[in-house]
């Protein structure tokens, strides 16, 4: 995006170079990073930043309006409603496309948001290796808002504690020593030091002393200790328990009403999500509806996309759109017709040029009227979609980070 920048990043790029560096970020936790990391950062200017701060702002203009909730009520499923929901997220990602307009300029276009964690940790060390082997000008960080990363560590560290102590505050997500993304939840361990945990490993009952509690309280064993959760950094995502709950025995219920605070709670996941989409109209924001209130089929549906409201990581999602595919639909208040984007080929590689979407992190702390972004990851593509899953046997793509002009 800036021609001299990235002329000089490619002409001092080497394969060695690229070899070592991904050497050096595997040696933390070795064999963690089971998806495609990319040759390069994204470098933006500060005209582009401006206009995606400026959508991610008009958006939470929407998320901090007194009526958002009563909007928002049915995007969470029946029996995944947890009860003690609080007054906000505690976190926001909104994924941004670098896109080409009608008159061929550069301009972000708001793809997908979620009230739900990210790489919040992983993109706090990865940068850090980066700038070991490759040259980052001095005027770019990766960091919004005047933070760094020890203000920024301390911020994601004070919102998953909560003000209680690391031991009684857990990671919570799905056989998560197998997930693809654990270099994250290891990261995180390294700055925010509370223990890793599987739903399957859950202890639900009574505190001795607790007379009232009645098997609302929850504990993890360590160390042949029990030891007592008043605190969940919750990773899991429901779509995925609901696909693979058969196969993990008997688990605690966490939709129930228990003894513990949820940073983020479950139901934004849903809240701030596709479903949120077509409340929104903006320039930046492509044009989304939810299908069941489409009361004409768009005549050129070849510029439109059809996603299902309730999937994670691009699954169900159908590009190439046809009348057919909206005739199948069976359940059409769980799905939105989005009008297309047209990414652009902006990065340019030793082949062909890459897209790149750039994701924005909003932390939220308690309390405060609204969240505020601090970081980001990027994601190259070469590929139909921007998930590292589409490109695996592409170079110059992958996971990534976005570095911002100050």
């Amino acid at each position: 995006m800036i021609p001299e920048i990235r002329e000089k990043f490619n002409a001092a790029f080497t394969e060695k170079k690229y070899q070592d560096f991904l050497k050096d970020l595997d040696s933390k936790h070795p064999g963690s990073i089971e998806f495609r990391v990319a040759e390069t950062p994204v470098f933006i200017p500060k005209d582009f930043t401006k206009k995606m701060i400026d959508a991610c702002e008009a958006i939470v203009d929407i998320i901090t309006d007194t009526k958002f909730k009563a909007l928002t009520q049915r995007a969470i499923p029946k029996n995944e409603n947890v009860p003690n929901e609080n007054d906000h997220t505690d976190f926001i990602a909104f994924d941004f496309g670098i896109c080409e307009n009608a008159e061929g300029e550069l301009e972000p276009q708001l793809i997908e948001m979620q009230g739900f964690p990210t790489l919040f940790g992983f993109q706090v060390y990865y940068p850090q290796v980066i700038e070991k082997h490759f040259e980052i000008p001095g005027n770019f960080s990766n960091y919004l808002n005047g933070y760094d990363s020890d203000s920024y560590i301390q911020f994601l560290k004070e919102i998953i504690l909560g003000g209680h102590q690391p031991e009684n505050v857990i990671l919570l997500e799905l056989k998560p020593h197998k997930q693809k993304t654990r270099i994250d939840f290891y990261c995180t361990q390294d700055y925010v030091p509370i223990q890793i945990v599987c739903l399957t490993e859950l202890i639900q009952e009574a505190r001795p002393d607790d007379a009232v509690g009645r098997g609302k309280k929850l504990f993890y064993e360590k160390d042949g200790k029990k030891i007592e959760i008043k605190r969940i950094y919750n990773r899991i995502i429901f779509d995925e328990l609901a696909q693979i709950k058969d196969t993990l025995g008997d688990v605690v219920d966490i939709t129930q009403p228990l003894d513990v605070e949820w940073a983020p709670h479950p139901n934004w996941f849903y809240r701030i999500s596709k479903f949120t989409l077509p409340l929104i109209r903006h320039p930046y924001v492509p044009k989304t509806y939810y299908l069941n209130e489409v009361t004409q089929v768009p005549h050129d549906l070849e510029n439109y996309v059809l996603k299902p409201l309730f999937s994670f990581a691009g699954q169900g999602v159908i590009i190439d759109l046809t009348q057919k595919d909206i005739d199948n639909v069976k359940d059409p208040e769980n799905w939105i017709l989005q009008r297309k984007v047209k990414y652009a080929d902006i990065i340019k590689t030793p082949d062909i040029p890459a897209k790149a979407e750039i994701r924005i992190f909003y932390f939220w702390k308690k309390g405060a009227p609204r969240p505020i972004a601090v970081n980001n990851l990027a994601r190259l593509s070469k590929g139909k979609m921007i998930g590292v899953r589409y490109n695996m046997d592409k170079e110059w793509v992958g996971g990534s980070v976005a570095y911002f002009e100050k």
